[in-house]
């Protein structure tokens, strides 16, 4: 079957795999892969009853995904362009840049200290990941 990961647990080393809107636990010891299971992970295994084992990742998740969004662009615009929510857009966060554009309107321009606050945390690195998961280059 297909599924992804639902949970893990590190301590326990078990989880929950979902597939088809039914849920499957497993252990450590079904996992078949050199990296460690990650939540929502996307995995193909075989299932006893509502147990899952041979567990392994489907071939995109062996990679870790690649920048492709720049982290100096992304502050350079919630600096200048913050109060319309352009770093938003920028990094695929649609519903926050556009609720950003409706606060600073409601607000007559106090919508432009969240550009600013979010410029900081991204020049510092906080945000650090764009709306797909992908790092920061």
């Amino acid at each position: 079957m297909i599924g992804h990961i639902e949970s893990y647990d590190p301590d326990t080393q078990s989880g929950v795999i979902k597939s088809e809107d039914k849920f499957f636990a497993f252990d450590l010891e079904g996992w078949i892969a050199d990296v460690p299971p990650d939540q929502g992970d996307d995995v193909n295994f075989d299932v006893d009853g509502t147990t899952a084992h041979t567990i392994k990742l489907v071939g995109a998740y062996l990679e870790p995904p690649k920048a492709v969004k720049y982290k100096y662009v992304a502050a350079a615009l919630a600096l200048f362009l913050g109060f319309a929510g352009a770093h938003r857009f920028y990094l695929g966060f649609y519903k926050i840049g556009l609720a950003q554009l409706v606060f600073t309107g409601l607000t007559q321009g106090y919508g432009v200290l969240w550009g600013f606050v979010e410029a900081v945390l991204l020049f510092a690195g906080h945000i650090n990941k764009d709306a797909k998961g992908r790092p920061l280059k």
